[in-house]
């Protein structure tokens, strides 16, 4: 199932801190507290680093670690529980399952999913879909397009 595309918008991050900037206008965004996020891209292409930038933004103190291996790291800013996804290594449905993934979603808070695509089919429509694609030069275009009413007002509301 294919999520319709409310809005879209496209991102010029020339280097990384203008990723963090980018982040930290986003985590200013109230209607961020209870979304979805699904990040895409090639290894390398900046989603955890994206993920780090906002999850400090929000407040989050202390190491903050790719769920790689984990598949998932939660943490806490202030009352906000974060929900931070990796499935790159993700291979069996019934882990999915097994570890709960379904109720996290349907809990308050932030979920950040990168690698959406290997649990496709378990996870629910993202509410904002970032595209990073690397360029030659260490910059970063960015796609992000709205899927549903949430996305929607995440990004009219972020400047990027």
């Amino acid at each position: 199932m294919h999520a319709t595309i409310l809005g879209t918008r496209t991102l010029h991050w020339p280097d990384e801190a203008a990723c963090a900037d980018s982040a930290g206008r986003l985590a200013r965004q109230p209607t961020l507290h209870d979304a979805f996020i699904a990040l895409h891209g090639p290894l390398g292409a900046g989603k955890t680093t994206f993920v780090r930038h906002l999850l400090r933004a929000l407040g989050v103190a202390g190491r903050i670690k790719s769920p790689s291996y984990a598949v998932l790291e939660p943490h806490q800013a202030g009352e906000l529980a974060v929900s931070h996804f990796d499935f790159y290594r993700f291979a069996d449905p019934q882990e999915w399952a097994d570890a709960g993934f379904r109720d996290i979603f349907a809990a308050p808070g932030l979920k950040l999913v990168e690698w959406p695509e290997k649990a496709a089919g378990m996870l629910p429509v993202a509410d904002l879909d970032l595209h990073l694609a690397p360029a030659a030069d260490e910059s970063r275009q960015v796609r992000a397009d709205a899927n549903t009413e949430t996305g929607l007002r995440l990004l009219e509301a972020w400047p990027g």
